[in-house]
């Protein structure tokens, strides 16, 4: 059985999942209910897991094809080594994301389910009703990326983030060290510590302003 979390923990990792999914404006997401919003984070789940497995299914084929050449080739052997180590990393990436699948739902039922479906709302309709401030905040602090080219998953965690420190009151420490560890749980290898230096630049702008 997976730690309990608090609610506010289960209400980013839902919030994130269903983000891209949850549709309408703003003003009705009150009408949502918490198994809504499950529904639409696993959702976005299988669908992500489904891309990667046909993406590791297409390596393994690549692969296949490299090696009927190898025996003339030593080079394709060398290809056909890489792609099958890289199906196996997806293979991997999406048995890591069925755990998600499995784990999410345990975490809710150990935690306040209202304080989740709360939260979760709050933090979406937040990220939805500022969504320019939050992309202009985001695009001022990166280096050397453009906003609309982040992979999605880095996108939303960082839309989340910024939502919490600049909308709704959540300490900088927190906010920062909770959308962390969603990079780590959803996104690539490096992706954590790119959400680490943006959220960092932010949030040392933010303390400049403050002691002007």
């Amino acid at each position: 059985m997976p730690a309990r979390k608090q609610p506010r923990s289960v209400a980013r990792e839902i919030a994130l999942l269903s983000l891209s999914q949850v549709k309408g404006k703003a003003e009705k997401l009150e009408q949502l209910e918490l198994d809504q919003l499950m529904l639409a984070a696993v959702r976005t789940l299988g669908s992500e897991i489904h891309d990667i497995l046909e993406t590791a299914a297409g390596e393994v084929t690549r692969a296949e094809d490299q090696l009927l050449k190898s025996e003339t080739q030593a080079i394709s052997l060398q290809s056909a080594r890489t792609m099958t180590q890289e199906s196996l990393e997806l293979a991997r990436k999406a048995i890591n994301r069925l755990g998600h699948v499995v784990e999410l739902p345990e975490f809710l039922q150990l935690t306040r389910q209202s304080e989740v479906r709360t939260y979760a709302l709050d933090l979406i309709g937040t990220v939805r009703r500022r969504h320019e401030d939050i992309q202009k905040i985001v695009s001022e602090s990166l280096v050397d990326w453009q906003y609309h080219r982040l992979p999605r998953i880095d996108r939303d965690i960082l839309r989340i983030a910024v939502a919490e420190i600049m909308f709704l009151d959540i300490p900088y420490k927190v906010a920062i060290n909770e959308a962390v560890e969603l990079a780590k749980r959803y996104s690539d290898e490096d992706g954590h510590r790119f959400i680490n230096g943006v959220l960092r630049r932010i949030t040392d702008k933010l303390r400049a302003q403050e002691q002007v």
